[in-house]
């Protein structure tokens, strides 16, 4: 970073007065919000510190879930130190390997698996020390799916919104039934492959300061359905298979919840996360300037295509998605 970064230079002198020492951060990565990760190595002990400009990402809702993620036997950095006024944060380094790194057709059920897994952990937090999980409710999804209207439809593609509303309206509303009608659990919220690290043969889980209480097959078909991979349907389906038998045994779902009601609100929920990423993504390079991310875009839309044109009141949708917006996008490109 520029030594004239006010925010670095500020960083520095938390990192200096903290360690009593002269340290040098190196920047590892931005994501997809406004906070930044730096690197700091210390009497040979490495430490992740965390730049979140605290009225932008205040990072008490991190410390908070981590808390409690921790206590449910979830594997997550643990925080060393902090400032909540500056919003800075030192944390356990859980390296460099993202699980998107390592997975192959060979591994991908071992590893999978194993993430599904941790799901039931993170089922049970709903709530921190001081207050209740937000709940992933009607206002909270059609806020996320109006990000596809404004920045992808609207913004990026030019289109007006009646044209969008005319398209999309109804589909918006079935979506928003299918999350109400689910079992809700503690909910990650960003669950992929991307967001799990693979340290000494161990998944740990960061990026989870969103985490909602929402329906219970959101994080798995996130995880399932990626924004950044997409697997063979038959892989896809049997992981699906084996996340609806776990949430049956740890009580997620009802005795009496069947496959295909399940299968329909896995569908149905990864077509909402991805009709929404898709905006995001856009907004990320218009609000943002961070355009790398438009390059996911092409998968998301081929997503919602593909799963909507299951299913008859969607069909609509999906030729629309396939005949104007998948090839305004490509124009674009």
């Amino acid at each position: 970073m520029p030594l004239s970064d006010p925010r670095f230079i500020q960083l520095n002198a938390w990192l200096n007065h903290y360690f009593s020492a002269n340290v040098s951060p190196i920047l590892i990565s931005g994501d997809a919000s406004f906070r930044r990760y730096y690197r700091v190595v210390v009497d040979s002990a490495s430490y992740i510190v965390v730049d979140s400009p605290p009225k932008l990402v205040p990072i008490m809702p991190f410390i908070e879930i981590a808390e409690r993620y921790a206590q449910a036997g979830v594997a997550v950095p643990r925080v060393i130190g902090r400032d909540e006024e500056l919003g800075f944060m030192l944390l356990s380094d859980l390296g460099d390997v993202q699980l998107l790194s390592v997975l192959k057709p060979d591994n991908l059920q071992q590893y999978y698996q194993q993430a599904l897994a941790v799901l039931n952990d993170i089922a049970k937090v709903t709530a921190t020390a001081n207050s209740p999980l937000p709940l992933y409710d009607d206002e909270f999804v059609l806020r996320e799916l109006n990000i596809f209207t404004e920045w992808l439809a609207v913004h990026h593609l030019g289109l007006t919104v009646d044209e969008v509303q005319a398209q999309t309206e109804a589909v918006f509303a079935l979506l928003t039934d299918n999350v109400r009608q689910q079992p809700k659990v503690g909910m990650h919220r960003d669950y992929h492959s991307r967001n799990i690290m693979l340290q000494d043969g161990e998944l740990k889980i960061i990026d989870f300061q969103d985490a909602v209480i929402g329906p219970v097959t959101y994080d798995a078909v996130s995880l399932l359905r990626d924004c950044y991979i997409r697997w063979p349907e038959e892989s896809v389906n049997a992981l699906m298979q084996v996340h609806y038998n776990q949430a049956l045994d740890a009580k997620l779902l009802s005795a009496n919840t069947a496959f295909s009601q399940y299968q329909r609100w896995f569908d149905l929920m990864g077509l909402q996360r991805h009709i929404k990423a898709a905006g995001i993504f856009a907004r990320l390079n218009y609000r943002d300037n961070k355009p790398a991310y438009m390059a996911d875009i092409p998968l998301t839309l081929d997503y919602v295509r593909d799963i909507a044109s299951r299913y008859p009141e969607l069909k609509a949708f999906s030729q629309w998605i396939e005949a104007e917006i998948i090839p305004a996008v490509k124009g674009k490109q």
